[in-house]
């Protein structure tokens, strides 16, 4: 239940820049009076502007502000509910909104609309069209519940009940499953875009592996060429190699022939040293009669007998030569035919040398292509999983994202189902329309108007005479109108209490029943306003003021004074 406490306000319409204070917590009845233009019926616009930021009557917003003064308009309210304690302050020039919740200000985080929607939905509990239909009734603006359209009436009633979060909810459910059904077409459009996907990859894969495998076929092909290439030059290194074996073995004696051959030159040197000596001793004994040693003339006998023995053995010695010549011709020879095979040698190794460098560089190409073939068959098992399972993984997850999307889509909608008109709140509302029309034909029969009215689920109305006439709504009188009107209005405030939703215990009325009721009909409102009156402080605000003054607890009486509005004192 809201408990409003007291409104002040300045400078809002006459009302100059000292405050005026109305306690709202009296519990009674307060008439409130005076001559027009006298600013009784501000209380209704600085209500209705501190609680919805707007004037409950047919004015601009522009026009509240004091047309003298033309600044510093405020009006604040206090009231508790839930427990809590709230003061609303707002203002025009400066502009000012705040909302205290136990003397602490509740921070704007949002704009100013948001700041709005939190108040109504959160603390007060009660949209504007509720507030007009409940708290306040201005003769100027008051649309009796009667002459809304079904949809507006469904409004207050929803309100009344306390389930228009079920609207809400559908709202916000509609909201989800419009999000919910663009999440589903993007979502639906990445699944579609994957499949092309992971066609165009597996067909462009099988591309890659066509080729590819052509080309292992082609260096397949280069190695089987490589290999033979290298059993050929395998087989004639292993040929060349037993050649050059065997040309080794045959030369083998090449070195004791030039040892041999040493030695017969040593010998030729020997005997040509030995006939140069011998000869050295003839001319010795040819130039010199006398011994140089110990000077006796040497005998010519003698001497011709040592030169006969000196050339004998020159010719003995000089006979050696040719058969030693002929030895060392002979070892030449052979000395020269081992020559001839280590040079065979020796081309037959460079010529497996260049089949080795060949077979070095055939051996490098083999394992060249076989590293190609590696790196081939490598690159197509790639091509065949790296990108495509990939492509399958979003696929999945977009897939398992779309199901999750549907089963939601289905969920809310049988959530939806239960929200509209037709679900939830029409068995909340079938509960309580037999309360609310034993409520309004208890007013009505309160204030000697005897009639059956019904209102169905719809909120359309049968109005039957006690004879089961068949009445309208129109076809009433205005008096007989406005006993319907004020029926319907208590009825709103006591389901209201019943329900706890938008209770309260402020009820102004301006002007509306001044013109309407009759002098019976008068006095049936006034026991029915005491009858309510309880916990309650209920404003009216009228002309009557010698027909009403003395009905009431309290009287406040507004006059003008210097262009501003008061209260008399």
């Amino acid at each position: 239940m809201i408990h409003f406490q007291a409104i002040r306000y300045k400078n809002i319409l006459s009302t100059g820049n000292v405050f005026t204070e109305i306690p709202l917590n009296k519990v009674g009845t307060t008439l409130i009076v005076g001559e027009n233009g006298a600013g009784k019926s501000t209380i209704l616009d600085a209500l209705a502007f501190a609680l919805y930021g707007k004037p409950f009557r047919g004015i601009n917003k522009p026009q509240l502000i004091n047309s003298i003064n033309q600044k510093d308009m405020l009006v604040e309210i206090g009231f508790r509910t839930g427990g809590n304690q709230y003061v609303i302050r707002r203002g025009v020039k400066p502009n000012i909104f705040e909302i205290y919740k136990n003397n602490e200000l509740i921070p704007q985080n949002a704009n100013v609309k948001d700041y709005q929607d939190y108040l109504e939905q959160s603390i007060l509990k009660m949209n504007f069209k509720s507030f007009g239909q409940i708290v306040v009734l201005g003769s100027s603006t008051f649309v009796p519940f009667m002459q809304l359209p079904a949809s507006h009436r469904r409004e207050i009633i929803e309100d009344l009940l306390d389930i228009q979060i079920f609207s809400t909810m559908n709202l916000l459910l509609k909201e989800k499953l419009q999000r919910n059904k663009e999440e589903g077409l993007s979502i639906k459009y990445q699944i579609d875009l994957y499949d092309e996907r992971i066609k165009s990859a597996k067909e462009h894969n099988e591309k890659i592996r066509e080729m590819k495998s052509a080309q292992i076929k082609d260096i397949e092909a280069e190695v089987s060429d490589v290999e033979n290439k290298i059993k050929e030059a395998e087989t004639q290194v292993e040929a060349l190699n037993v050649k050059y074996e065997a040309m080794m073995v045959s030369c083998s004696g090449l070195s004791k022939a030039e040892k041999n051959k040493k030695e017969l030159l040593k010998i030729l040197d020997s005997l040509g040293d030995k006939i140069k000596k011998l000869e050295k001793d003839i001319k010795f004994y040819e130039i010199n009669d006398s011994c140089p040693t110990c000077l006796q003339e040497m005998n010519p006998e003698h001497k011709a007998s040592h030169i006969k023995q000196i050339q004998e053995k020159i010719s003995g010695t000089e006979s050696s030569i040719p058969l030693v010549e002929k030895k060392l011709s002979k070892i030449q020879t052979e000395i020269s035919n081992y020559l001839e095979i280590e040079s065979a040698a020796e081309t037959v190794y460079l010529e497996k040398s260049n089949l080795l460098a060949e077979l070095k560089i055939h051996k490098s190409r083999l394992e060249k292509l076989t590293s190609d073939i590696d790196k081939l068959s490598s690159a197509m098992e790639e091509s065949d999983f790296a990108d495509l399972e990939s492509f399958k993984e979003e696929h999945s997850k977009y897939s398992k994202e779309y199901s999750d999307l549907l089963e939601e889509k289905e969920i809310m909608t049988t959530s939806s189902n239960l929200l509209k008109d037709g679900g939830i709140k029409t068995q909340i509302i079938r509960q309580y329309v037999p309360i609310i029309n034993k409520l309004i034909n208890k007013y009505l029969a309160e204030m000697d108007f005897f009639v059956q009215f019904e209102l169905d689920e719809q909120f359309k109305e049968t109005l039957k005479s006690r004879f089961r006439d068949d009445f309208s709504y129109e076809s009433f009188s205005e008096g007989e109108k406005m006993r319907i009107d004020l029926a319907l209005l208590f009825t709103w405030r006591a389901v209201s209490k019943l329900r706890n939703s938008t209770s309260t215990n402020l009820l102004i009325m301006d002007e509306v029943f001044d013109g309407s009721l009759d002098v019976n009909g008068m006095e049936e409102f006034m026991k029915i306003i005491r009858s309510i009156t309880g916990e309650s402080n209920i404003f009216v605000i009228s002309h009557k003021t010698d027909q009403l003054v003395d009905r009431f607890d309290d009287v406040l009486k507004f006059e003008k004074v210097k262009n501003f509005s008061r209260i008399a004192a």
